[in-house]
């Protein structure tokens, strides 16, 4: 990685994780959400920091989590944290014409997907997530096994894009498996691409 793209990928990880240890500690969040940063970010355009690929569970907020304001973090949200054709795409906006030196996939405790993976039940559209997510976690031992295996192929998942992979290979981006206690508020940051 080139010394520049490594800083600012070192330093976008360790904004979330100084955020995410804000979260934990602060009644309140300091991060910058006022009407001047609106309109700074609808005028000057966004310039986020970090992609941040996870669930769509309501407990699970990734900006409050990192202490984000606007315009700081590119968020993609799916049941599951899965990856598929439409996610990658908005990966390669973010790292592409925006610049992001960092990709974040992070899973949670006590996901519903992965839960519903395990049992092998679904209906509907659902379905195809847990399809997904069971490629993933093949034959997890556990809940706790199965959501990191499940982060794990969604990196794998994120690298199908040729786009993301050149930029890795050059030492430009970045990515990295993360997971959200839901309990304690913390973010443990595992394996990186």
């Amino acid at each position: 990685m080139a010394e520049n793209d490594m800083s600012a990928a070192g330093s976008a990880l360790q904004k979330l994780i100084a955020g995410n240890e804000a979260y934990v500690t602060s009644a309140t969040n300091s991060a910058d959400t006022s009407p001047a940063r609106m309109i700074e970010t609808a005028r000057d355009g966004q310039a986020p920091y970090a992609v941040v690929v996870t669930c769509s569970d309501s407990r699970v907020p990734p900006e409050h989590i990192f202490s984000a304001g606007i315009g700081d973090l590119f968020v993609i949200r799916t049941a599951g944290n899965v990856i598929g054709d439409f996610e990658r795409g908005s990966i390669e906006y973010a790292v592409g014409p925006l610049g992001v030196p960092l990709v974040v996939i992070m899973g949670h405790s006590q996901c519903g997907a992965v839960g519903a993976a395990l049992a092998g039940s679904a209906s509907g559209y659902l379905d195809t997530v847990v399809e997904e997510i069971q490629r993933g976690i093949m034959d997890a031992a556990n809940e706790q096994e199965a959501i990191r295996s499940n982060i794990s192929h969604s990196l794998r998942c994120i690298m199908q894009s040729e786009a993301v992979l050149s930029l890795v290979e050059a030492g430009q981006l970045k990515v990295v498996g993360a997971e959200y206690d839901l309990q304690t508020g913390r973010v443990s940051f595992l394996a990186e691409v």
